[in-house]
């Protein structure tokens, strides 16, 4: 795996690919989305350089700062396209959130959390498996308004493509060796989305008790 995905980042179709992976991965959360960018990232690192370097022959690495570009916009997008799905709604998507527990707490959750004029929740839920899947779609079944989840869409986004490739390059130069990095780096990715999951699925805090006079 780790090699074909070595000789993807040589080539420009790496940019499309990592845009349509992470689009879509809000409706398949099995696509590895953040592998690839950490690929990329890595092999960016690798060449020694954070922009298009050449290398012998056609190919070129990726550019670190339009691969964090192309990989934020996506997760836009893609958190887009849920939103707008679940704000249409119908009885199937209705019935699909009502036989989830899961589905339904998140909703309850996002609900109150962005009425309170804070989406810390949608930042936290992008590095959850399928937390970004359930935040998204729970923000436009509960018709919040988009100027209360774009922002934080657009902070998850910067701050889950920030992250990745940060992993994937910095994790390669300072361990100096591209596969060891990268799969260092995918270990890192997975462990912030346990903790991700974990924060997710905690019942928020009940608030503190008014001291009686």
């Amino acid at each position: 795996m780790f090699e074909t995905l070595g000789s993807l980042t040589a080539s420009p179709w790496i940019y499309a690919l990592v845009a349509l992976s992470v689009v879509l991965d809000v409706f398949l959360p099995v696509l590895p989305s953040g592998v690839l960018v950490i690929t990329a990232a890595a092999a960016a690192a690798a060449a020694g350089a954070a922009g298009p370097v050449q290398v012998p022959g056609p190919e070129q690495v990726p550019d670190i700062l339009l691969l964090l570009v192309i990989a934020t916009t996506a997760s836009v997008l893609g958190d887009m396209a849920a939103y707008r799905l679940g704000r249409r709604g119908g009885a199937r998507l209705d019935r699909a959130i009502a036989r989830s527990r899961r589905l339904t707490r998140a909703q309850e959750r996002l609900g109150s959390a962005l009425a309170r004029g804070g989406g810390a929740l949608v930042v936290i839920a992008r590095f959850a498996p399928a937390g970004r899947s359930v935040v998204s779609l729970g923000a436009g079944k509960t018709q919040r308004k988009v100027a209360e989840f774009l922002p934080w869409s657009v902070l998850a986004g910067m701050a889950w493509a920030g992250y990745s490739v940060a992993l994937g390059y910095f994790g390669t130069q300072w361990l100096g060796t591209q596969w060891l990095g990268t799969a260092v780096s995918i270990v890192a990715l997975f462990a912030a989305g346990a903790l991700a999951a974990f924060l997710v699925r905690r019942p928020p805090s009940a608030p503190a008790a008014t001291p009686a006079a």
